[in-house]
């Protein structure tokens, strides 16, 4: 870790807030779960015991949003993430989003399935493995073309009404799709790929704030070809003395208020990392300079 991203104190809480409800204001820095589990996402993680301190870890540096999904693993994600909690001291206070709708037939196979049934099914059995009695935040993995959409939304609000879930989202979307999932439903969030490499959704993130809505970014720490000894990101990273990492994940935090990274790692080192992200304040010429790098 760099010199100046531990002067400060590590906690999210230095990147700001974002209000959900009026119960829930989140540390808008998280973290993603998708890490905690077998190579291509299928299986356990080699060393469970690792994993839950990970997540015990996340909570005593302020992180208060955790955002997990059943295919994850399946499952084992979700389970590392329970048991991590369970130890934190302040769990009443914890904020998870979780994802339903992709169903999983191997490493890195990824299939979508929006059956109304099966998403109800995937729900109560998240809430069974979690040990919740309600979602705080439900995200349709997928829109799946085989099932209409007023489908598969309207048995997620349905479940909302019945007080299993109490914010619905969509993940990997275009404005037109969040456009008809509003006919049947409050979106409150959308997830979709988005980082200082990619941002190609700048629309989506730019629409989402127009509705008050929150925007995930998946795959946040992407800085790929943008890093290296010519890279203009890299010798942004070397002016602030801080890895390219947190200037990504620094860049995102400026880029708009309503956005929560949620950057995964099965490593305590790199998660403490990651969170001294919320210590680093691009100014306005360094934030356009990495807009441009895309």
């Amino acid at each position: 870790m760099k010199e100046v991203a531990i002067m400060a104190e590590l906690n999210a809480a230095n990147s700001g807030t974002y209000q959900f409800d009026d119960q829930f204001k989140i540390n808008r820095l998280g973290y993603g779960t998708m890490q905690l589990t077998g190579h291509g996402t299928w299986g356990p993680f080699k060393d469970s015991d690792q994993a839950v301190s990970v997540v015990k870890r996340a909570t005593e540096l302020g992180i208060n949003f955790f955002d997990t999904a059943d295919s994850y693993g399946p499952w084992f994600a979700d389970r590392y993430l329970a048991a991590g909690l369970k130890k934190a001291a302040n769990r009443d206070q914890i904020f998870i989003s979780d994802k339903v709708g992709q169903t999983r037939q191997g490493p890195s196979l990824w299939t979508p399935h929006g059956e109304p049934g099966y998403l109800r099914q995937q729900v109560e059995v998240s809430m069974m493995t979690l040990g919740l009695d309600h979602e705080d935040l439900l995200f349709l993995h997928r829109i799946d073309s085989h099932f209409p959409v007023a489908e598969q939304v309207g048995e997620l609000k349905k479940m909302q009404d019945e007080g299993k879930i109490k914010h619905i989202g969509l993940s990997q979307v275009t404005i037109e799709e969040i456009k008809e999932a509003q006919k049947y439903a409050k979106i409150d969030a959308v997830e979709n790929l988005y980082n200082v490499a990619d941002h190609k959704d700048d629309d989506v993130v730019d629409y989402c704030e127009s509705q008050g809505m929150a925007f995930v970014p998946w795959f946040p720490l992407n800085t790929g070809k943008l890093v290296g000894n010519d890279s203009p990101l890299s010798s942004i990273a070397a002016k602030y003395n801080v890895s390219e990492a947190q200037i990504a994940l620094a860049w995102l935090l400026k880029r708009s208020p309503n956005i929560l990274p949620i950057p995964g790692t099965s490593s305590i080192q790199h998660l403490e990392d990651n969170v001294a992200a919320a210590n680093v304040k691009l100014s306005d010429a360094d934030f356009e300079k990495i807009s441009k790098l895309a």
